[in-house]
C-alpha cells in the first residue's frame, strides 16, 4: 500500500504539471472503486482549474473550483501524467484531461482507491479525525506518551492508527520500531517517554 512517503512522492511528482492546469474532460471507465466515483464527479471538475494540490496523511487534496478532489491510492493504486495518447491499460479507471494536453490518470489494479468530490476537507468523514503528520510541530515523542498512555494496544498498531498518527503503515512503523529497538508487540503504554 502506499504510505505517506509514497503518496508525498507523487503529489511532488504531479505538482509541477497539474497545478494552474485547466481540466478539459473526465474520463471514468470505472466507478466502482472502494466508495463509488461520484456520478457528478466529471461536471464538478469539467473547465476548472486545479488551484493546488496538498497531502494529508495518505490523501490527496485537489484544490479545485469550489472544492477538492479527494484521492486516495488504496492497496496498489498510482496517479501518473501520460500524453493525451497514451491508450488506456488494464485497470486505468479514471483520465482527467488537462489543457496542456496530458492526462492524469489512476490506475488502480485492486479497486481499493477513492477518488471523491469533498466541499471542504477539514470536515469529511474521511480526514476529520486523522491525527497529526509525522512531521508537524506538534507530533513527537512527548505527544506519543501522552496518547499511548494506558494503552494496552500493541505498540506497532498503535503508530499504525491513522487517529493517532497519520500515514504510518506497516513498513514504516516496523522500520522506526526496528531502529529504536522496541519490540512491536509490547503494549503501547508501557513505553517511557525516553523511549518515544
Amino acid at each position: 500500500m502506499p504510505e505517506l512517503p509514497e503518496v508525498e512522492t507523487t503529489r511532488l511528482g504531479l505538482v509541477p504539471r497539474v497545478v494552474g492546469r485547466r481540466i478539459r474532460d473526465v474520463v471514468v471507465r470505472e466507478r466502482r472503486l472502494r466508495w463509488p466515483v461520484p456520478r457528478d464527479l466529471a461536471g464538478r471538475l469539467r473547465g476548472e482549474r486545479v488551484q493546488d494540490i496538498r497531502r494529508r496523511g495518505k490523501y490527496l487534496l485537489f484544490a479545485v473550483g469550489e472544492g477538492h478532489l479527494l484521492v486516495h491510492l488504496g492497496m496498489s493504486g498510482n496517479l501518473t501524467v501520460v500524453g493525451r495518447d497514451a491508450p488506456a491499460r488494464p485497470h486505468d479507471h479514471v483520465d482527467i484531461a488537462l489543457d496542456s494536453g496530458e492526462i492524469v490518470r489512476l490506475n488502480d489494479p485492486r479497486r481499493f482507491g477513492a477518488m471523491l468530490w469533498v466541499r471542504e476537507p477539514a470536515t469529511h468523514a474521511l480526514l476529520r479525525d486523522l491525527g497529526p503528520e509525522p512531521f508537524d510541530e506538534t507530533f513527537g515523542g512527548e505527544w506519543l506518551h501522552r496518547a499511548a498512555r494506558g494503552r494496552r494496544v500493541p505498540v506497532k498498531q498503535f503508530v499504525m492508527d491513522a487517529h493517532v498518527v497519520t500515514g504510518i503503515g506497516n513498513i514504516y512503523a516496523s522500520e522506526a520500531l526496528f531502529a529504536a529497538r522496541i519490540h512491536p508487540s509490547r503494549p503501547a503504554g508501557r513505553i517511557s517517554r525516553g523511549r518515544y
